[in-house]
């Protein structure tokens, strides 16, 4: 993985847009001009070119030039790369190709530590919270139900408004909340990320972004690819390491996560009669 020194306090909005698009196309970067940057951002020639210089360099050329010298070739770079030249009618066979680039990227940019720091906030945790608005509900909806099963207490939180602060009264320091903070930091994930750091709760952000402000507002962040702003938004990726997160809890979890579901399987069998499958 090549990770980038980001100013982040001293990017615009726009510029950590352009960060986060450079950060996840470190290789095909170098065969881009400034022109093409913009137009797929859809930001101007001159944002472009003014932010080499707030990142600490004179101009593209010389960001190119020292992006050469660190560039990581991997599987991943060249999948990506050959999968941008690929056009095919067969729908099924391109959105195959696009997964597989999807869980590529996520992969490549995957950190173990955070991975399993967030194993280890959910298992110590009192309670966990679960903030999934829009079409991350049903991921949200996934690991309530799976982790529900290990014995472990779930709190799935309103979507908007007023209500939320019904969820963020009861957090205590004893809690996780899990976000799923898909492009950009919302009003309300901005409102439970404050409050959760107020009482000390730890905070889990799964995100699409390499580069936005959740990197310095949440305690643990885990990226998962979904593609650009410009792209269909597929959870192919998202849910992969959702059911990694899964597993590993139940790894760490171990008797007492058999045990919880022996007593599931027995309780089914007790009652098969009156509420048969």
């Amino acid at each position: 993985m090549n990770t980038h020194n980001w100013p982040l306090e001293n990017l615009t909005p726009n510029q950590k847009i352009l960060a986060d698009y450079i950060q996840k196309n470190m290789t095909s970067i170098l065969y881009s001009t400034e022109t093409e940057i913009a137009d797929q951002l859809n930001l101007s020639n001159a944002t472009v070119s003014r932010f080499w210089k707030t990142i600490g360099y004179r101009n593209f050329k010389d960001f190119k030039n020292n992006l050469k010298e660190h560039i990581e070739i991997s599987p991943a770079n060249k999948l990506e790369n050959i999968m941008q030249q690929v056009e095919t009618s067969d729908l099924q066979t391109q959105m195959l190709k696009l997964s597989t680039h999807h869980l590529e990227e996520t992969l490549l940019h995957f950190s173990s530590e955070n991975f399993q720091k967030a194993i280890d906030a959910l298992v110590m945790s009192k309670k966990i919270y679960i903030y999934s608005p829009g079409p991350s509900e049903g991921l949200g909806k996934l690991i309530d139900f799976r982790l529900s099963r290990f014995g472990l207490s779930i709190h799935y939180m309103p979507k908007s408004g007023h209500e939320i602060f019904e969820s963020l009264v009861h957090l205590t320091d004893q809690d996780v909340v899990l976000i799923f903070g898909f492009v950009k930091l919302h009003p309300e994930t901005k409102v439970i990320l404050d409050y959760s750091k107020e009482v000390g709760a730890k905070s889990i952000v799964m995100t699409d972004c390499l580069i936005s402000d959740f990197n310095t507002t949440a305690d643990i962040i885990l990226f998962s690819s979904r593609g650009e702003l410009w792209e269909f938004h597929s959870m192919i990726a998202p849910t992969f390491l959702i059911e990694n997160l899964i597993i590993g809890v139940g790894k760490e979890l171990k008797g007492n996560s058999i045990s919880k579901l022996e007593e599931l399987n027995s309780l089914r069998s007790k009652y098969k009669d009156l509420l048969p499958r």
